[in-house]
């Protein structure tokens, strides 16, 4: 089929009424589709049962250095759980503390830390008059409802292929003290599945911020999430980085095993230098006495080493890679010949970023669902919900079954068509 922009009004109209009584079928059909967030689905979770049996009543439930782990104490995390998730997160064991089961929770705790205490004795930025956040668009939602909540003005940095635009990273945070942080999901990213090329992050360990207290937050989210065994994209670790351009206080990276064992019970993590950790349990010995280190054993008897970690993964890349496969063959077949759409194609992580003609992201969604799909809301991906082009749409593949995926698919791929139409042909009117 040729691009729908080179059809006449008339080769167009009849299409849109070939395409909207098929679009009548689907409504009629009262489906209940989900591709709104990126869940592992229940296959997903059964990989992981039996961590549930590694530990029962009978077992000794101590860890190595003879802490009884049932009881009060080690504020940071026991030993082997902080060498088995510093091993996941490529860094020593003495630089990272390990919380509770979400990372997102880390992360908000380091910016209200940062808003009522600040960063390393300096000024808490609830006493500032302005307080700025840098996000790379199109970005994680619930980053920016993070400094959304806390009132903190977001300013969008637009991604390139290899990860956000450093030439204006750079301007603005070296130039403006009231910037005092950046999201950045830097390995498949969330939803674009991009990873930061080494001069990114090498850009980014030699940022020379002019606020002493500007922290990147790097969500490591998906380190070792690959689709493919042979065909993985590799990313610079950014604390050595750090290290090595004499900026060791600069990045606060998280992780956690939400996507490797169960989202609902994992084990989170921060690193970051010897300094920040200082300032951070400054407070975290007054917010706990100490995480749950029956699950942190659990973890570590489960998986036994970073080896028995990412054997796991590649059960969980068997599940999902099907399903990446499937909707880049049916973007491909369905809109790369109307040419009314682009996409990515990741090689690991959780989501595909798709980008409809300018105006039509939301008319999509919406359209989606009143025929029974539902997708993560259009402006989703951007500080504040606002897509300046309402372009971006977030697919995520990894919750539907495979056959109820192919039908989203089916679906979604036919309102992408029938609200381009409409847009080509409001344009030739």
């Amino acid at each position: 089929m040729k691009p729908y922009v080179e059809m006449t009004k008339e080769e167009l109209q009849e299409l849109k009424k070939e395409l909207s009584e098929q679009y009548k079928e689907f409504r009629g059909r009262d489906l209940r589709l989900d591709m709104s967030r990126g869940k592992p689905n229940t296959e997903q979770l059964d990989i992981s049962m039996g961590m549930m049996d590694v530990l029962s009543s009978s077992d000794d439930l101590t860890c190595e250095d003879g802490m009884d782990c049932r009881n009060y104490g080690i504020l940071d995390g026991i030993k082997e759980a902080k060498e088995l998730v510093a091993d996941m997160m490529e860094v020593a064991p003495d630089h990272i503390i390990i919380y509770g089961n979400s990372s997102l929770n880390v992360m908000y705790d380091t910016v209200s830390r940062s808003m009522t205490h600040g960063v390393m004795g300096s000024t808490p930025w609830c006493k500032l008059d302005k307080v700025k956040f840098l996000c790379p668009v199109p970005g994680y939602d619930r980053h920016f409802a993070i400094t959304e909540y806390f009132g903190i003005e977001m300013i969008n940095i637009p991604m390139t292929p290899s990860g956000p635009d450093m030439d204006l990273v750079e301007k603005l945070v070296e130039n403006d003290d009231s910037i005092k942080g950046i999201w950045c999901v830097p390995k498949y990213s969330n939803p674009s599945g991009i990873s930061y090329s080494d001069e990114t992050v090498r850009r980014f360990a030699r940022l020379e911020p002019a606020a002493s207290d500007f922290r990147i937050y790097w969500d490591n989210a998906y380190s070792i999430h690959h689709l493919y065994d042979h065909d993985q994209d590799h990313l610079i670790e950014i604390l050595a980085e750090c290290k090595r351009a004499g900026n060791p206080d600069l990045v606060y990276k998280f992780a956690s095993t939400s996507k490797v064992s169960f989202p609902g019970s994992g084990i989170a993590a921060i690193a970051a230098s010897q300094n920040n950790l200082v300032d951070i349990k400054r407070q975290l010995r007054i917010q706990t006495i100490g995480h749950d280190k029956v699950n942190q054993l659990r973890h570590v008897r489960f998986f036994g080493d970073i080896h028995g970690m990412i054997e796991h993964m590649r059960k969980h890349a068997d599940i999902i890679r099907p399903k990446f496969e499937a909707v880049i063959h049916s973007l491909e077949q369905e809109l790369g010949g109307p040419s009314i759409g682009e996409w990515t194609n990741p090689k690991g992580g959780y989501f595909i970023s798709f980008d409809s003609l300018p105006g039509c992201a939301k008319a999509i969604v919406a359209k989606c669902k009143k025929a029974g799909l539902i997708m993560t809301p259009a402006g989703a991906t951007y500080p504040y919900g606002k897509d300046p082009q309402d372009t971006n749409i977030r697919i995520a593949p990894s919750y539907p079954t495979l056959s109820d995926l192919l039908l989203a698919l089916e679906l979604f791929t036919l309102c992408v068509k029938l609200v381009s139409i409409d847009k080509i042909l409001s344009e030739k009117e």
